[in-house]
């Protein structure tokens, strides 16, 4: 059987690092890796992943020197692993460019979680979003600027229309509160976190099957949210 995809590992620690690749390679995955910020790109370059899973703290550097340096060359899902459970370090990550960040120790079930819904995001090989996008019993049709709920024409205003649309764009990533206010309202209102906790609220109201439990727009307690389709 051939494998499902090529991960890149960076991870100094060769216990956790021996883990991680079992884990992945049970699921059929093909795992290259390796210990140093040094080694990183070249690897990089030579095995052409679809994800890679980092550590940030790193002998001979910081991991966010290595996140930064692959935002100039790809969109290649990056999922940050870490012992750094600090909420700056969390938003220092994602904020350079990291899709995901999940916190050591990890169970083996949230890091395979996390990486099938990472591989599915890549699988759309950075195109734009179909003209018509659906999640549990909503319906978005691009084209023409409508939602629709159990076939019910649901009003947005333009600015929870924008934000839904800069969500869906990002499926299954996590958005800092930093990146989508700058993406919503630019960045005079990058520290407003509190308009995006209405419009939030807006857009579960709306289009959850129980907002108070959303199995949609997710929260990032602290960093930001996530939408998952």
């Amino acid at each position: 059987m051939s494998s499902s995809a090529i991960i890149l590992l960076i991870e100094d620690e060769a216990q956790i690092r021996r883990f991680v690749r079992a884990a992945l390679e049970a699921e059929n995955n093909c795992v290259v890796e390796c210990g140093t910020l040094g080694q990183s790109m070249a690897l990089f370059e030579e095995s052409n992943p679809q994800l890679a899973i980092l550590d940030l703290g790193l002998p001979d550097g910081e991991g966010i020197k290595f996140i930064r340096e692959l935002r100039l060359r790809s969109e290649m899902p990056i999922l940050v692993l870490s012992a750094r459970s600090a909420e700056g370090e969390k938003i220092r990550a994602l904020d350079a460019g990291a899709d995901d960040y999940l916190t050591k120790p990890f169970s083996v079930g949230e890091l395979l979680a996390r990486v099938r819904a990472l591989l599915r995001r890549n699988k759309l090989d950075n195109a734009t979003l179909s003209n018509t996008h659906i999640f549990g019993d909503v319906e978005v049709d691009l084209a023409h600027r409508k939602v629709i709920r159990n076939g019910q024409l649901i009003h947005l205003t333009p600015i929870e229309y924008r934000l839904l649309c800069t969500l869906m764009a990002s499926t299954g990533k996590v958005m800092t509160y930093r990146q989508l206010l700058r993406d919503i309202w630019g960045n005079s209102h990058i520290e407003s976190n509190h308009y995006l906790r209405i419009y939030v609220s807006h857009l579960r109201q709306k289009l959850e099957h129980d907002p108070a439990q959303p199995k949609h727009f997710l929260t990032e307690t602290g960093i930001g949210y996530r939408f998952q389709s």
